[in-house]
């Protein structure tokens, strides 16, 4: 089974049998939930729509487009375009609604609906139980001949650079004046399109691109991480570039690679921006319970407060919100940037490391190791689908109850500065363990530990 229905839209492989792979009957019934939800809140209805350049991004727009102007809802079609830029434009159209056609970093099998509401923020989890409940009835109403919605296409990724160009913090002077040589790798999407553009308004003239074609089928897997980043490492070291970036497909997701070829880091873009932001613009962070203790040690340096949220870009974003933060994220390479919008942002991210980097006036080598390093160690427990999961984390829980424990989403133990989140998954019979220290021997020991504690729980 290859489709995952969750709160905030619908994620699977394309072809198969419905209801068990993303097929044309599936697109169509989510997209008629998602519209009579909208519908609800306003029967003169305006929503935008885009898509990253998989090879199903066509055949999946045409489905849901044509099936929102069916229950009589106008569109503002952007096409190709990333998904911070959908989400801006939904407040900026005035828009009931948005919906951003990509699967993010899985491979080009995958697509997704990911679904925004009028703030071009995505929906709520109350919400989106109810737009389940909403198909799982097809509980659905179309418009009669003469009240179907109308299509109209426009290209918001201008207006994207340009509100990023007004924030205070992003000085294209100052990068225009450093000469910065710079390696992108797009993996065959829309940051082809975004990325360079963005650069060439900050003023960086020497662009080097690879993975350029923009036509879905992805050089590697899509996931920029490490292990799949060899040849933009290679360009950056024979091409003797200032840095490389790295986006994944949608354009929500940021990694760089130092002058040296070695990786930055993603849990480290949103540390070193947030340390750029904070020197400037003093205040709180936030990230996800999974991502690294290296972002609370560089706010509390500044004289900050940090707090961690659930995982998930909107339990993220609600909890920006309630302290107020000024920049904030996911360990993943999700920048949250308040003063633009609400939703993690590549192209914002390019625009403060640069004004960062062009500030500091060090290689980015340099600037990698002013920062606290830890290893992280990611592994699952496999357990049987009749297995209670939540009764197994309980039980761990009260194993450790001596311990500082954060329970906000699964359970979070504190060792002595070194730390293990353990979290069920939404759809397989699964605990994911993250476990975090500054020797990988150490948290890849403590991942070790929690394994043998779940099955000593379960035999």
């Amino acid at each position: 089974m290859s489709l995952i229905k969750s709160i905030s839209g619908i994620r699977g492989t394309i072809g198969g049998v419905p209801n068990d792979n993303l097929t044309p009957l599936d697109v169509v019934k989510f997209a008629s939930a998602y519209g009579t939800w909208i519908l609800r809140q306003n029967t003169a209805a305006k929503v935008v729509v885009g898509r990253d350049a998989r090879i199903s991004g066509p055949m999946i727009s045409e489905l849901l487009i044509q099936t929102l102007i069916g229950l009589g809802i106008d569109i503002i079609d952007l096409g190709l375009s990333t998904t911070p830029t959908v989400e801006m434009a939904v407040p900026a159209e005035k828009a009931d609604g948005g919906v951003i056609l990509t699967a993010s970093h899985n491979p080009k099998q995958w697509n997704a609906l990911k679904l925004l509401n009028n703030k071009g923020e995505f929906i709520s989890s109350e919400d989106g139980k109810l737009l389940l409940e909403i198909a799982n009835n097809e509980d659905f109403t179309f418009a009669s001949v003469d009240k179907l919605g109308n299509r109209i296409t426009k290209d918001y990724l201008q207006y994207h650079i340009d509100e990023i160009l007004k924030l205070p913090l992003v000085k294209p002077e100052l990068i225009k004046s450093k000469k910065f040589k710079i390696a992108v790798d797009p993996v065959n999407s829309v940051g082809a399109v975004a990325i360079p553009a963005m650069l060439r308004a900050l003023g960086v003239e020497d662009i080097v691109v690879i993975n350029e074609d923009v036509n879905g089928q992805f050089a590697h897997n899509p996931e920029p991480l490490a292990e799949h980043l060899g040849e933009i490492s290679s360009v950056v070291k024979s091409e003797k570039c200032t840095l490389g970036i790295v986006v994944d497909p949608d354009v929500d997701r940021l990694a760089f690679i130092s002058e040296d070829g070695e990786m930055f880091g993603e849990e480290y873009t949103l540390v070193s921006i947030a340390d750029y932001v904070l020197k400037h613009n003093p205040g709180s962070t936030v990230s996800n319970l999974s991502s690294t203790k290296a972002l609370r040690d560089v706010t509390e340096k500044a004289g900050q407060k940090y707090y961690a949220s659930a995982v998930g870009e909107v339990n993220v974003v609600t909890a920006m919100k309630e302290y107020n933060a000024v920049i904030g994220g996911e360990g993943n390479g999700g920048i949250i940037v308040p003063e633009l919008h609400y939703g993690r942002d590549a192209l914002v991210g390019v625009a403060l490391f640069l004004s960062h980097l062009a500030e500091i006036e060090m290689k980015v080598s340099h600037l990698r190791s002013k920062y606290p390093t830890y290893q992280m160690s990611k592994n699952k427990a496999e357990l049987n689908p009749e297995m209670d999961v939540d009764k197994v984390l309980a039980e761990i829980e009260k194993k450790y109850s001596k311990r500082p424990i954060n329970n906000i989403d699964g359970v979070k133990i504190d060792f002595d500065g070194d730390w293990v989140h353990l979290r069920k998954s939404n759809t397989e019979p699964i605990i994911r363990i993250y476990a975090e220290s500054t020797s990988l021997t150490t948290a890849e020991n403590l991942t070790k530990k929690i394994l043998q504690d779940i099955g000593d729980i379960i035999e």
